[in-house]
């Protein structure tokens, strides 16, 4: 390694891990600009290094996609149309918080049960992320479910679920579509890597699945 880079990557190893940051802001005014029927945009003005800045975004209520896994490591994907992108994406079974109050592990669990008619016994948190941080509040926390089996009943699904279709598909094929570009949802696409890589190290990255989320939604204030 030339001298320069392995002085700079001394130097690095000296600085703190990488981990975002909150940063409260003072709002100057905050506004619901347009309310619609599953998600609104908010306008706010705040102040930042010394200037008014004034910003609209999606104000969304957060969301929980589940990354179930069976004893052959197979991941139940659904495939939905998608009207924004004109698609019928494979994703990861996923729904709304929008119950007030409800328990993201509730919701996990109704979305789950919902959607592919299957349960399951052990859960834990395997990731989350912002969807689109420049535009939209939108946090997906991605669980693990396992222990799983057949529902007790069967959901009726309407809309664009009315046709929806479920695969099993090995984590490993899950992984090679999302490095190979065939797949473009992002909960799957986060889903699936995050979930090989902590494969890879014995699963001791999960989390519990009561793990607190401070980074929903519901936990910001809009008061100025």
């Amino acid at each position: 390694m030339p001298e320069s880079l392995s002085a700079r990557a001394e130097a690095d190893a000296l600085l703190p891990r990488i981990e975002d940051e909150p940063a409260p802001t003072a709002l100057t005014s905050s506004a619901v600009q347009f309310d619609g029927h599953v998600w609104n945009i908010r306008q706010d003005a705040f102040d930042y290094n010394g200037a008014e800045i004034v910003r609209e975004y999606v104000d969304h209520p957060g969301a929980v996609a589940i990354l179930a896994l069976d004893d052959q490591d197979r991941v139940l994907l659904i495939q939905q149309y998608r009207h924004p992108v004109r698609m019928r994406e494979w994703e990861l079974p996923a729904g709304l918080l929008d119950i007030d109050g409800e328990h993201a592990l509730i919701g996990a669990q109704r979305e789950l049960a919902e959607e592919t008619d299957v349960v399951a016994s052990e859960w834990n948190v395997l990731t989350e992320f912002y969807t689109s941080p420049g535009g939209s509040n939108e946090v997906i926390r991605i669980y693990l479910a396992r222990g799983l089996s057949p529902a007790n009943e069967a959901f009726d699904r309407t809309d664009e679920e009315a046709d929806m279709v479920t695969r099993w598909v090995s984590l490993d094929d899950a992984v090679d579509a999302a490095l190979a570009r065939r797949v473009q949802n992002p909960s799957l696409v986060v889903g699936v890597l995050a979930a090989a890589a902590s494969r890879a190290r014995g699963w001791s990255s999960l989390a519990p699945a009561d793990l607190p989320w401070p980074r929903h939604p519901s936990n910001w204030d809009h008061t100025v």
